[in-house]
């Protein structure tokens, strides 16, 4: 749960929150959110952890194309994250 970069957890909730998106996708989505642009150099090199740890898998859409897709793991994952976090809210305030 605390092996990735927060980086790499919103990228786990974009994808969590779509159905196959593609890399392009994923990217303007959190260029959206977070009102910074991010570069191909950031964006591919974190999804491609995110596929090798089992968190997301990875297809192809056409020749140029790839999607990304939440596993069971990466859901756990984010669940897991979630549970922590309310834990932390609930007794903090």
């Amino acid at each position: 749960m605390f092996g990735l970069t927060g980086f790499q957890r919103d990228l786990l909730y974009v994808i969590a929150g779509a159905d196959r998106p593609s890399g392009q996708t994923i990217k303007s989505e959190l260029e959206g959110d977070l009102g910074d642009e991010i570069n191909h150099g950031r964006l591919y090199p974190n999804l491609d952890t995110l596929v090798d740890r089992g968190f997301v898998e990875k297809g192809t859409i056409d020749r140029r194309t790839n999607y990304y897709a939440i596993t069971d793991s990466g859901e756990e994952l984010l669940h897991e994250r979630r549970e922590w976090e309310d834990a932390r809210l609930d007794g903090g305030f």
